[in-house]
């Protein structure tokens, strides 16, 4: 048995990219200023696996880690978004950014939307997805119009009360938007976001579902599923991916729930596999909505879950940690951030080292790659002799 477990904490960033500046991101630095300016943000668990040794983390102890390899690792992709993070993870590096629309989206797509689903569309702007339903989610139920939103992401994102539109027709009509939106008006994800209440108390469920892009070209988990390693995605893998590559597959409402289908997991998985999570709640619930401590609270209760994982660990397995961009909560700015990201690889063989800032994350599918398959990947460089 052999295998790794392979954790994305969704925007953890620690430290602006060269290239910030070019993204209005100078000076950000998510785990900085969540754990320097939250109330308590104790990380004990972390830090015993070395990230206070990755550079640029100087504000966290240096504790001696257990058997860790760490560094920081940059990306090549345009954008700062969660399919640019995750695809290049996995190697695949985009040259151009996807579309994002700061304005709201052009007519020519509303209307053809519109006639295509029979109902007019309000909002068409960024906006908080929380503040949106607040603002528009009256009229929205007395008319029936549906609700649509962008962000910094490319994102086309559909907002209706689950009494109003049902969710198969919600579902229904972001297949037809994801139809719609190519070519010029390419975006990366369409997103259904459902929520229920009443007129000052809407609140988003839990049914959201994201349509996604499949991804130009072969990722690790294609190639890992092509050498008969089965691939368990935890969270939005699967919608980040299109399911290209995943055998196996679960939606979670929030980390706790992540945490536990990735135990479930590990306990399912006997042979070589590959158990992918997202945990959504630090970017989704606390970055975009500067909530610094909300967030400092959620890494703690990560923290404090880590060591069940841990225990579960054979001899030959990882637990691997990284993020995909970061959110910083105490910016201006309630949208992603372009940051570099921590990486932690711990395993009962594997040394400490700190392998210093690494220019592309995809150097870490690679990595897992050659460990679980013993294959080079198209992008990237394997790290592998270097840990053990």
């Amino acid at each position: 048995m052999k295998r790794v477990i392979w954790i994305v904490l969704d925007s953890v960033g620690i430290g602006a990219m060269d290239d910030a500046a070019e993204y209005g991101d100078e000076g950000s630095n998510t785990l900085k200023h969540v754990v320097t300016q939250s109330v308590s943000c104790c990380l004990n668990h972390l830090q015993a696996l070395g990230v206070g040794h990755i550079d640029g983390v100087e504000y966290l102890g240096k504790e001696q880690p257990l058997g860790a390899t760490v560094m920081r690792a940059g990306f090549l992709s345009k954008g700062k978004d969660t399919i640019t993070g995750h695809w290049e993870m996995t190697g695949i590096i985009l040259k151009q950014a996807f579309q994002t629309y700061p304005n709201g989206f052009d007519d020519e797509i509303i209307k053809a939307i519109e006639s295509r689903i029979g109902q007019k569309i309000i909002g068409n702007k960024a906006a908080s997805g929380t503040q949106i339903i607040q603002e528009l989610g009256e009229e929205h139920i007395q008319t029936g119009n549906i609700i649509v939103y962008t962000s910094a992401d490319s994102v086309f994102q559909i907002a209706a009360h689950e009494e109003i539109v049902p969710l198969c027709e919600l579902y229904r009509i972001c297949e037809i938007a994801r139809e719609l939106l190519v070519g010029r008006h390419l975006v990366s994800r369409v997103i259904a976001r459902p929520f229920i209440g009443e007129v000052g108390g809407f609140i988003r469920t839990a049914n959201r579902k994201d349509y996604a892009l499949d991804p130009p070209q072969e990722s690790v988990l294609d190639i890992l599923s092509k050498n008969k390693i089965d691939v368990y995605g935890v969270g939005k893998i699967v919608d980040i991916f299109n399911g290209n590559g995943i055998a196996h597959w679960v939606h979670t409402k929030d980390n706790n729930e992540g945490i536990e289908r990735i135990l479930q997991y590990m306990d399912e998985a006997k042979n070589r596999a590959l158990i992918y999570a997202n945990l959504v709640d630090f970017d989704m619930k606390f970055g975009h909505r500067n909530d610094v401590n909300g967030y400092a609270k959620a890494l703690e209760e990560l923290d404090l879950a880590l060591p069940k994982i841990m225990e579960k660990l054979t001899d030959k397995d990882w637990l691997v940690l990284c993020a995909d961009h970061g959110c910083d909560p105490k910016s201006a700015s309630t949208d992603h951030s372009r940051e570099y990201v921590p990486v932690i690889v711990y395993g009962k063989k594997i040394r400490h080292v700190n392998l210093g800032t690494r220019e592309s994350i995809a150097d870490l599918g690679a990595t897992i790659l050659d460990y679980l398959a013993g294959e080079t990947a198209p992008t990237g460089e394997s790290f592998l002799k270097e840990m053990i």
